[in-house]
């Protein structure tokens, strides 16, 4: 009697709320299209996958995709690259990004702050491509600006290409560069969020500016820096193959500082045509994704629930 009581009610539920059921199919059906029907390629993980027989009727082939990835002995440096470049990213791009935002709110002439905030803004949209050619006209030996400002200054060029320790620098000079200006709108959202009638309280106790920011502004935009960095946690194990390809290339100078599992599984598709690895090298760094992603979130729900993604 329960059951068919809790039936019927489920069905007249769906009955009262069809239309609101109808407006949302669509983005149900894309999901599971575009999203999980997908996910059931991750089975060429485990097959010894070639094109006359198709993904599902390839021959399967255990762990040795996974086995083949561990022994190449890179398994190792691109996953180090990849968390130490995302932590760095992430560290960086948090701090700046936030202080943007409270730049910005400081500003009193919105003509200056909106010039500004577009300015900064721009890079956004620039493709990873032309950065990466503007990156080759800064810093080519032969006709890059940096070599050309060191030789006018009597100076000796500098062949960056050939050295890998200053890529770390570079790398994450572009990616700040390319995302400080969209990634301060949230932050410069939760500050027009405050209630400026906290401020005007703090001003008259005497608080200076500086004491309004580190007393009331960051305090009150923690739980979106929590939230966001959490989200940015997600994809530690995941590099950008874009920025990477399009500034590094195929130069094997400079793997050992710059190879990220992205860019390792893309050479493995393009050299080898070995889908099965390929695909053995993406579910492994999903996998880490997914750990992460709940391993960090358990952590924040043990200081403060309400800061937790679920």
């Amino acid at each position: 009697m329960v059951k068919g009581r809790k039936k019927k009610g489920f069905l007249q539920k769906l009955y009262k709320y069809r239309i609101f059921l109808l407006m949302l199919s669509p983005a149900i059906i894309y999901t599971l299209v575009f999203s999980y029907y997908p996910m059931t390629g991750i089975v060429m993980a485990f097959k010894k996958y070639n094109y006359a027989d198709g993904i599902w009727g390839s021959p399967w082939s255990g762990l040795e995709n996974f086995k083949f990835f561990f022994d190449s002995g890179q398994a190792g440096l691109v996953t180090r690259n990849t968390v130490l470049y995302n932590v760095v990213f992430i560290i960086v791009n948090t701090l700046f990004q936030i202080a943007v935002a409270i730049f910005l709110t400081e500003i009193r002439n919105r003509h200056f702050r909106k010039t500004a905030q577009s300015v900064m803004f721009l890079p956004y949209f620039i493709s990873w491509v032309i950065v990466g050619v503007m990156a080759f006209n800064i810093f080519s030996s032969d006709y890059g600006f940096m070599n050309g400002l060191i030789t006018s200054l009597g100076g000796e060029k500098i062949p960056f290409y050939t050295k890998p320790e200053v890529w770390p620098f570079i790398l994450v000079f572009f990616n700040l560069w390319k995302n400080i200006g969209y990634g301060s709108v949230m932050y410069l959202a939760a500050i027009m969020g405050i209630d400026t009638s906290i401020y005007e309280a703090a001003a008259i106790d005497g608080a200076n500016v500086f004491q309004r920011i580190t007393k009331v502004t960051i305090p009150m935009i923690m739980p979106t820096t929590i939230i966001l960095l959490l989200l940015s946690v997600g994809g530690i194990f995941k590099g950008n193959f874009d920025m990477f390809y399009n500034l590094i290339g195929t130069n094997g100078l400079l793997y050992n500082f710059t190879d990220v599992i992205d860019t390792l599984t893309f050479r493995a598709l393009i050299s080898s045509n070995n889908f099965g690895m390929s695909a053995a090298m993406g579910l492994y760094q999903s996998v880490l994704c997914f750990i992460t992603v709940i391993v960090v979130n358990k952590l924040v729900g043990r200081y403060d629930k309400d800061y937790t993604l679920f």
